[in-house]
C-alpha cells in the first residue's frame, strides 16, 4: 500500500477510467483535530476519500468543496481537495449520532458540491442526500449536474480510509455491456481489500480479465488553508465597531481554525494595522 496517494487507471478498450485513493497520515491528521465519535468518522472519512477522488476528475487549478448539511444529529461534513492533492475536513454533531444508513444521521439532507477555480467563476451543484452512504448522494449529483455515469465505493477504519471511483469516459466507443460489467466487477470489493492491497493487486483481482494501464501514484497530504492573512481578512469584513468592542471587552480577538485547531489572536495593536488603510486621508487644508 501506498500511504496517503490518488492513483488513476483505465480499462483499456472498456470506455472506463479509474482513480483509487488510500489515507493514512492525512485521515489520522484530521482525526487529531477533534474527538469525533465512531459513528462520524465513517461519513467524514468517506467525504475526504470522495473529494479527492472527484476533484481528480476535474481538469483545473482551484479547490473542490464537498458539503453535507441536514436538520440530522450530524448536522454537517465539510471536506475540501485542491488541485494540488491536499485534503481536510471537519464534521459537526448535536448528540448521539446513530450508526445506520447517512439519511438517519444527518436527516433531511443536501449535498452540495462546489468547484472554486483559481480563475474563473465558481461552480455550485446541489442534490438530496439519499441512500445509505455518501457515495449514493455524489453519484446522483454526478447523475443531475455532470451527467456522467459515475460509480463510487468506500471503505472506512480507525486507522485508514480508501476509496474507488468508476467513471464512463465521454464519447467512447465502448459495447454497451462494458460499463455494466466493469461495475458489477468493481462492486465485488471488500473493505479490508480496498484498505490493505496493494493497488496493482487490488486492481488485478477485481479486473484479472480486462487491460489495465495504471499511472504513476500521485502523493496526498493533509494541509490547512487557514493564515493569519486570511483570518484578518474575515476581521476586517466584520467592520472596525465590532473588533473594537470586542477587544474592549476580551482584551483581543481570538479566532481558532475549525480545521486544524490552530489559534489567532488580534490585540488592540493589531487592530488599528487591520484598519489602518480604511483611515481616510486628510484633505488639503483650506484657508479662511
Amino acid at each position: 500500500m501506498h500511504a496517503d496517494s490518488l492513483h488513476r487507471f483505465i480499462l483499456e478498450g472498456a470506455g472506463v477510467r479509474g482513480e483509487l485513493v488510500q489515507l493514512q497520515a492525512s485521515w489520522q491528521a484530521v482525526l487529531a483535530r477533534h474527538p469525533y465519535p465512531v459513528p462520524v468518522q465513517r461519513p467524514l472519512g468517506e467525504a475526504l476519500a470522495a473529494v479527492l477522488l472527484l476533484a481528480a476528475t476535474l481538469k483545473f487549478e482551484g479547490s473542490l468543496i464537498l458539503q453535507v448539511q441536514g436538520d440530522g444529529p450530524l448536522r454537517s461534513i465539510v471536506a475540501q481537495a485542491t488541485h494540488r492533492r491536499t485534503v481536510r475536513g471537519l464534521a459537526r454533531w448535536e448528540g448521539e449520532v446513530p450508526a445506520g444508513a447517512l439519511t438517519d444521521q444527518v436527516g433531511s439532507g443536501l449535498l452540495v458540491m462546489t468547484i472554486d477555480p483559481a480563475q474563473g467563476e465558481r461552480y455550485q451543484g446541489v442534490v438530496p442526500v439519499t441512500g445509505a452512504h455518501l457515495g449514493a448522494a455524489v453519484e446522483g449529483w454526478f447523475a443531475n449536474s455532470e451527467q456522467l455515469p459515475t460509480r463510487l465505493w468506500f471503505a472506512v477504519d480507525a486507522e485508514r480510509v480508501a476509496g474507488l471511483l468508476l467513471q464512463r469516459i465521454p464519447a467512447a466507443v465502448a459495447d454497451a455491456d462494458d460499463w455494466h460489467r466493469t461495475t458489477l466487477l468493481a462492486g465485488t470489493v471488500g473493505a479490508r481489500e480496498l484498505l490493505e492491497l496493494p493497488v496493482a493487486n487490488l486492481l488485478r483481482r477485481l479486473f484479472h480479465e480486462e487491460d489495465v494501464r495504471l499511472f504513476e501514484p500521485e502523493p496526498v497530504a493533509f494541509r490547512c488553508g487557514c493564515s493569519r492573512g486570511r483570518i484578518a481578512a474575515t476581521l476586517r469584513a466584520l467592520g472596525r465597531g465590532e473588533i473594537e468592542a470586542i477587544i474592549a471587552s476580551e482584551g483581543a480577538v481570538a479566532v481558532t481554525c475549525e480545521f486544524c485547531n490552530r489559534d489567532y489572536r488580534f490585540d488592540a495593536v493589531d487592530a488599528r494595522e487591520l484598519f489602518a488603510d480604511a483611515v481616510p486621508s486628510s484633505g488639503p487644508a483650506t484657508r479662511h
